[in-house]
């Protein structure tokens, strides 16, 4: 993969974000799972790839905006 990222850090990056607003939203990853139909435990270990399409359905789960999800987190 070209420029700043190299696959694993992106894919830790993701994990550590989406844990963060699931901690933040206070549901464990069984509720989350309940809640969305979407596996939080592969995508917080950093074994997942996801898709655009499942970060957006994240992005409605926790009430922040597309650009708000990578704002921080993905600062390089």
């Amino acid at each position: 993969m070209e420029g700043p990222y190299q696959e694993g850090e992106l894919l830790r990056n993701l994990a550590l974000r989406v844990k963060e607003l699931r901690k933040i939203k206070d549901v464990t990853q069984e509720e989350a799972l309940h809640d969305t139909g979407i596996q939080f435990s592969r995508i917080e270990q950093g074994k997942r790839d996801v898709q655009l399409s499942t970060v957006q359905k994240l992005c409605h789960y926790f009430g922040i905006s597309i650009s708000e999800f990578f704002d921080h987190t993905f600062e390089k």
